[in-house]
């Protein structure tokens, strides 16, 4: 059983916590500016990302935004994405229809969900959140790395990811899911 205690003079109330976290426990923890997640009732923290992360998101977000047709939103973090009670993620960016979000989260799998690679979320987000986002139904996953740049794109066929294309500098691929756009990870590296 995992244990957390919070630091006297902290943020965080001075409460034990015992067992897996679910997703009332986020909703208690107080705003850090640090971003909350679970995967599998394992509460991840991550720091808040450095300006060459936030760049290349911000880039990548108005691409998107551009090409969006009426009836899907382009959002990015932090929201909530409720795959389920144990599963609470924060993408970087996420597509999704209008009239699936809540007031307070996304309670599905997006349609297309988007991390851009971090010193301290890497490793999470090639593997845990893959699988996740997989095992949700996310149609289409796409990992940048902003220091290559480079943008990867897998989607789903059947229930596994299949890699779709890997676009380094100048290279060009016309995606389809969500929508129709074209991607080169050269117009992210600004």
């Amino acid at each position: 059983m995992a244990t957390m205690s919070a630091a006297s003079g902290s943020a965080w109330p001075d409460v034990q916590h015992r067992g897996p976290f679910v997703r009332a426990d986020l909703e208690a923890i107080p705003d850090d500016g640090r971003r909350h997640e679970l995967i599998d009732g394992i509460l991840i923290v991550s720091p808040a990302p450095r300006p060459r992360h936030q760049i290349v998101l911000s880039e990548l977000h108005y691409a998107l935004k551009t090409a969006c047709p009426d009836g899907l939103v382009v959002l990015f973090a932090p929201l909530d994405v409720a795959l389920d009670d144990s599963n609470v993620l924060q993408p970087d960016l996420l597509v999704a229809p209008r009239e699936a979000f809540t007031e307070r989260d996304l309670p599905m799998a997006p349609l297309l969900a988007v991390e851009v690679l971090s010193p301290s979320t890497a490793r999470v987000d090639r593997t845990l959140k893959f699988d996740r986002y997989r095992t949700a139904g996310t149609p289409s996953y796409w990992i940048v790395d902003p220091e290559v740049p480079s943008i990867t794109v897998w989607e789903l066929e059947g229930e596994e990811y299949v890699e779709r294309a890997h676009l380094v500098g100048d290279e060009e691929y016309a995606v389809e899911l969500p929508f129709p756009m074209t991607l080169r990870a050269r117009d992210l590296d600004v």
